[in-house]
């Protein structure tokens, strides 16, 4: 049987490193790497402090096609394919790169991270097998996620067309409304009206008087 050398070793540690703190789970270890499923074990336990966690893996290619999540995947896996076709990146250093730039510019935009690793991970090997492909917008002639054979003409992408309830969810509502909360205890902490608030209220009271003035006069 032939053995690994030291230096083929450590880059394969250095890998699983790579990925369990991306936050992949140990089925996406055990098929990208050959290093011994206990040896996954003890690095998982000495990266993340915890046992993996158990559990199945995604296995539905519907859930990337949901409007958010849709936008998410296709800008992926866009980075995805560029780092492997046009950067000469391997399989797996184009899936780490390319989640890492993902989580980037989710961090620049204030988005929060649809995508986790693994779910990056299945939308890649779902293209593998042929269950999905990319479709080109007729409006902004981007590429996005769509299932194999779907209609490619005159097809228009989440982002150009958001559906008429994009955005509001429950998170985003209650999100809403805990920042009303803050602003509120804040102004009730300080004790004092808010600037713009007392303007518009002496602003009133100003229009006021000449009314009160004309009143008063004929009821002399």
């Amino acid at each position: 049987m032939l053995k690994k050398s030291l230096t083929e070793d450590a880059q394969e540690v250095f890998r699983a490193i790579a990925l369990i703190e991306l936050g992949a789970r140990m089925q996406v270890l055990e098929s990208e790497l050959t290093l011994s499923r206990d040896r996954m074990i003890r690095l998982y336990r000495e990266v993340k402090g915890v046992s993996p966690p158990k559990g199945m893996l995604p296995f539905s290619a519907d859930w990337y096609m949901t409007w958010l999540a849709n936008i998410h995947a296709s800008l992926f896996y866009n980075t995805y394919t560029f780092l492997k076709n046009e950067a000469g990146c391997s399989h797996l250093d184009a899936l780490t790169k390319g989640y890492r730039l993902y989580l980037e510019h989710c961090n620049h935009s204030g988005a929060e991270a649809v995508l986790d690793l693994t779910r990056a991970w299945t939308l890649v090997r779902f293209f593998d097998a042929g269950m999905l492909q990319m479709t080109p917008c007729c409006r902004c002639t981007g590429k996005f996620v769509a299932h194999k054979h779907d209609l490619q003409n005159n097809v228009v992408c989440g982002a150009c067309q958001p559906p008429s309830r994009a955005g509001k969810t429950k998170k985003a509502a209650a999100a809403k409304q805990a920042s009303q909360e803050a602003a509120l205890e804040a102004v009730m902490s300080k004790n004092e009206v808010p600037e713009h608030v007392e303007h518009t209220v002496l602003g009133n009271v100003a229009a006021l008087q000449p009314q009160r003035a004309s009143l008063v006069a004929q009821a002399a």
